[in-house]
């Protein structure tokens, strides 16, 4: 029987395209369920067009109030009953309580070679930190910030004169490699990390 996974988003999707592009006959798990935070994230439309069941719990009447918001996304992450959740692209902080609901059934795919820069505008601080090499990480989701068993890894070069948009553009290639393949292998109780170059 396939592992059913859900996968939250808060934008355009990419990153869940990849991952439902990936789940053909051989995989070992299946989408059931696109949900998103924001009612115009692009990726709603993308998943009701490829058949996908997906809702949005809007955290936006629930401002300061992040137990509420996610007992809403429990409630629809229950009813889909996922095995496995993939975060991608999904721009809230959880709780801990949340994550303990979930954990070991959720991965996230960040925009660094973790444990470095965690958090946000990775591409840039590794711009200013004068790295020769970028990448993007798949991880158990914790109770650390970005900071869950890393369960695999994609590098790229950084040349000369990239700019913040030049390493995002090429680094979500890879991330569109990577999360589908971790996935496929976490779906069929392979934790073994992986490493992909360009």
């Amino acid at each position: 029987m396939k592992k059913r996974v859900a996968i939250l988003i808060s934008g355009g999707g990419s990153n869940m395209e990849a991952l439902v592009q990936d789940m053909d006959k051989t995989h070992p798990a299946e989408p059931v369920l696109v949900l998103s935070n924001t009612p115009d994230a692009g990726g709603l439309s993308k998943a009701e067009a490829r058949g996908i069941p997906n809702v949005c719990v809007d955290h936006r009447p629930f401002k300061g109030d992040r137990v509420a918001f996610e007992a809403e996304l429990t409630k629809a992450l229950e009813l889909a009953a996922p095995d496995i959740i993939c975060l991608a692209g999904f721009m809230r902080i959880l709780t801990p309580e949340f994550i303990e609901r979930w954990q070991g059934k959720m991965l996230n795919i960040h925009p660094s070679i973790l444990p470095l820069f965690r958090g946000l505008h990775t591409h840039k601080r590794a711009l200013e930190a004068g790295m020769a090499v970028h990448g993007c990480t798949v991880h158990e989701v914790t109770g650390e910030l970005d900071g869950g068993p890393i369960l695999g890894q994609a590098v790229i070069p950084v040349k000369e004169n990239d700019t913040e948009s030049d390493l995002a553009e090429r680094l979500l290639v890879q991330e569109h490699r990577l999360y589908p393949a971790v996935l496929r292998k976490f779906a069929a109780g392979d934790r073994t990390p992986i490493t992909l170059f360009p």
